[in-house]
């Protein structure tokens, strides 16, 4: 059994419908700061996995630091692929595919959209695949495709993961179980880790 510890990045400079690649902002370089923090709280020290986009390589860098490990970018964990859409409606397209579930996200799709079935399957595969306890830094929708195929919803969204809150499942044999799911946005509670 593997246990993964699936942080959502901090919070990012701009806004997904203002740039395609931001990094942190001041809030959310001291996001990271705690995450790691909280996460140095684990017995050992585990392999880090990060999405390729800079604001999780910039959330994932603190606890690198601290536990001298280099992150293996994976590009399996990125963020949600969009349609070929300007930066605005972007925005809105993501706004509307949260409401949706993925056949219909599918359907709705403009012309030229990857398919998000094949997504899906690839990043839970990656998922599936990692051959031990591990900490990902990924996104708030490809968290949502893991949390969803442990409670077999097909709804893009089963819950709202918040910046740097960390969310732990169990990976046994394909299956996914949740452990405990992160902090989530408004909730204004801490993060929750190790099966609290």
């Amino acid at each position: 059994m593997a246990t993964l510890y699936l942080v959502r990045h901090a919070k990012p400079a701009s806004a997904y419908g203002d740039s395609l690649d931001p990094g942190l902002d001041e809030v959310g370089a001291a996001q990271a700061v705690r995450a790691a923090e909280e996460l140095q709280a684990l017995p050992n020290r585990l392999p880090l996995y990060t999405s390729p986009l800079r604001r999780c390589r910039e959330t994932a860098r603190p606890l690198a630091e601290a536990w001298g490990v280099q992150p293996i970018v994976l590009a399996e964990i990125g963020e949600v692929p969009s349609p070929p859409l300007s930066l605005k409606e972007r925005q809105e397209w993501l706004r509307k595919a949260m409401t949706s579930d993925w056949a219909n996200l599918q359907a709705t799709a403009p012309a030229g959209s990857p398919d998000y079935a094949a997504w899906r399957s690839t990043l839970l595969d990656a998922v599936r695949a990692m051959a031990g306890d591990a900490v990902i830094f990924s996104h708030f929708i490809a968290i949502n495709v893991v949390v969803g195929a442990a409670v077999n919803s097909e709804q893009v969204l089963s819950f709202r993961p918040d910046h740097a809150s960390v969310t732990i499942v169990d990976v046994s044999e394909g299956d996914i179980a949740i452990r405990a799911l992160g902090r989530e946005v408004g909730s204004g509670e801490a993060g929750v880790l190790l099966g609290r």
